[in-house]
C-alpha cells in the first residue's frame, strides 16, 4: 500500500490540454485574484482589527500581506511549472504523494465551501441594508440562520441561500461568460474603493493617528492575525490553471499581481478610516465603511460604498464557487472522488461539481451563522500553505531537471519563513477549531481508504 505514490509531471503537463476552455489571460487571473481577496477585509473586518492595532492597522495589513506573498511565490512556482487544475492539492500530488495530495484537497474543500457561504452571509446583511433604503424588510425568519440573532426568531437566511445560487447558476454558463460578469463586478469595486481613499483623505485629522501604536507592536502582530483572512482566496488564481492560453507567464502575474493590488488597497483604506474615526470608535461597528463616512459627512459617497460592497461580495462568492468546482474536478479525474464530479458538459464547464457544491454552499449559507463558518477556513489555507511551501525543496531536491518559468527567490529560506508563520498562525486558532478540523480530516480519511484509494488511476497504472 504505496500511500506517497506520485505522480508523474511530465506526464501531467503533456496531458493537461483536456476538456476545459482556455479562455484567460493574465488580466483575467489578477481580475479573479481581486474578486476573492478584495471585500471582507474592508468591508467587514477592518474595524475589529483597528481595535487591536489602532492606526498601526496599516502595518497589520502589510504584514499580513506580506506573510501571503511568501506563499504566493510558492505557488507561483508552481503553477508556471505544472499548469494543471487543482491547485496546491496537484502540487501536492506531484512533490509528496498521493495521501498528502489527498489532506491538502480535503481541506481546501472545506476552505472554499466555507469561505462561499461565509462571504454570502455578509453579502446578506449589506443587501437587507440596501433593501431598508427603498423600504422593503423581508420576514425576520427568513433573515438570519437558526438563532443567529438574539430576540429573533430566525430560520433561513434566504439572501445568502439565493446569491450562492445565482453564482452556481452563472459558473454553469461558462469560464467566458461569467467571468465577464465577475470582472465587471471586480471593476465596480475596486473604482468606489479608489474614490473612497481619494475623497476620504481630504476629510483625514492627523490627530487621530496619534499614538500610532497605541497596542504595541502585540497590537499590530494580533490585528495581523484577525486580518490575514482578508487575503485568503488568492490562491484560487491556481484553480484556474488548465483554463489560461499561457499559464507559464500569466499565472504568476495574476497571483502576485492582485496580491499587491490588494495590499495597496487595503492600507489605503486603514489609513484613511483611521485617520477620520479614531480607532475606539469602531468598537461595535459592523459596517466601519459607513461609519467613517457617515462622521465624514459625506453621504453620497456611503450609497455607492454600499453598491461596492454587495457587488464585492457577490464577485467573492462566484470566484469560491469556481475554485472548489475545479478542485473537486481535479481530484475526481485522478479517481479520488466519484467519476461523475469530473463530468463537463457542452460548455466544458464541470457541471455536476458546479452545481452539487454550490448547493451545498448555498445551503450551509442559509442555516449556518457566520461565526460557525469562519472558524476552518483559516486553518485549512495555512496547512496548503505549509505543504506548498515544504514541496518546493523537496522537488528541488529530487526533480532538478524541471524547467522552472519562474523560480522562488532565495530558496529554501522563503519557504521555510513561510512555514514558519503559518504554523505559528495556526497555533494561534482556538482548540474547538481544532477538534472541528480533526473531524474533518478523519471524515476524509475514512472517504480515502473506503473508496479513494481503491479507485486512485495512478495505483491501477
Amino acid at each position: 500500500m504505496n500511500l506517497f505514490r506520485r505522480k508523474n509531471i511530465d506526464a501531467m503537463v503533456t496531458s493537461a490540454p483536456g476538456p476545459l476552455r482556455k479562455v484567460m489571460g493574465a488580466t483575467d487571473l489578477v481580475m479573479m485574484g481581486l474578486a476573492a481577496m478584495v471585500g471582507t477585509g474592508i468591508f467587514v473586518v477592518l474595524g475589529r482589527a483597528a481595535l487591536s492595532a489602532g492606526p498601526g492597522i496599516t502595518l497589520s495589513f502589510l504584514a499580513a500581506g506580506v506573510a501571503c506573498a511568501l506563499a504566493a511565490l510558492c505557488y507561483a512556482e508552481f503553477t508556471a511549472m505544472i499548469p494543471v487544475a487543482g491547485s496546491t492539492y496537484t502540487y501536492a500530488y506531484a512533490a509528496i504523494g498521493e495521501i498528502v495530495a489527498w489532506v491538502t484537497g480535503w481541506s481546501l474543500i472545506a476552505e472554499y465551501g466555507l469561505a462561499a457561504s461565509s462571504m454570502a452571509v455578509g453579502w446578506s446583511g449589506y443587501f437587507q441594508t440596501f433593501l431598508s433604503t427603498i423600504g422593503v424588510h423581508l420576514p425576520a425568519a427568513l433573515t438570519a440562520a437558526p438563532g443567529a440573532q438574539e430576540g429573533h426568531m430566525t430560520f433561513f437566511n434566504l439572501p445568502a441561500f439565493a446569491i450562492v445560487m445565482l453564482a452556481t447558476a452563472l459558473l454553469s454558463l461558462g469560464v467566458r461568460e461569467s467571468k465577464r460578469i465577475s470582472n465587471l463586478m471586480v471593476l465596480i469595486k475596486v473604482a468606489v474603493i479608489v474614490l473612497f481613499i481619494a475623497v476620504g483623505i481630504w476629510h483625514v485629522e492627523p490627530t487621530n493617528w496619534t499614538p500610532y501604536m497605541p497596542m504595541g507592536m502585540g497590537g499590530v502582530v494580533s490585528g495581523a492575525a484577525i486580518v490575514i483572512f482578508s487575503f485568503l482566496g488568492f490562491d484560487v488564481v491556481s484553480s484556474a490553471a488548465e483554463e489560461v492560453k499561457n499559464p507559464q507567464r500569466d499565472l504568476p502575474i495574476g497571483l502576485l499581481g492582485s496580491l499587491v493590488i490588494c495590499i495597496l488597497l487595503y492600507v489605503g483604506v486603514s489609513a484613511v478610516a483611521t485617520g477620520i474615526v479614531p480607532f475606539m470608535d469602531f468598537r461595535g461597528s459592523d459596517s466601519p465603511l459607513a461609519l467613517v463616512l457617515q462622521r465624514a459627512d459625506i453621504q453620497w459617497l456611503a450609497e455607492l460604498v454600499l453598491l461596492a460592497a454587495i457587488f464585492g461580495m457577490a464577485s467573492m462568492v462566484m470566484v469560491m464557487g469556481y475554485g472548489i468546482a475545479r478542485l473537486v474536478f481535479a481530484i475526481s479525474r485522478d479517481g479520488l472522488l466519484p467519476k461523475f464530479l469530473s463530468t463537463v458538459n457542452h460548455r466544458q464547464v464541470p457541471i455536476w461539481s458546479t452545481w452539487l457544491l454550490g448547493t451545498c454552499s448555498a445551503l450551509m449559507a442559509g442555516l449556518l451563522p457566520l461565526q460557525v463558518l469562519t472558524e476552518l477556513i483559516c486553518m485549512g489555507t495555512l496547512l496548503a500553505f505549509i505543504i506548498i511551501a515544504a514541496a518546493i525543496p523537496i522537488l528541488r531536491r529530487t526533480q532538478r531537471h524541471l524547467k522552472r518559468p519562474f523560480r522562488v527567490p532565495f530558496s529554501p529560506f522563503v519557504p521555510l519563513l513561510s512555514i514558519i508563520i503559518s504554523v505559528v498562525l495556526i497555533c494561534s486558532l482556538t482548540q474547538l477549531t481544532w477538534i472541528a478540523f480533526g473531524i474533518w480530516l478523519l471524515i476524509g480519511f475514512v472517504i480515502y481508504f473506503g473508496y479513494s484509494r481503491r479507485h486512485s488511476k495512478l495505483r491501477r497504472a
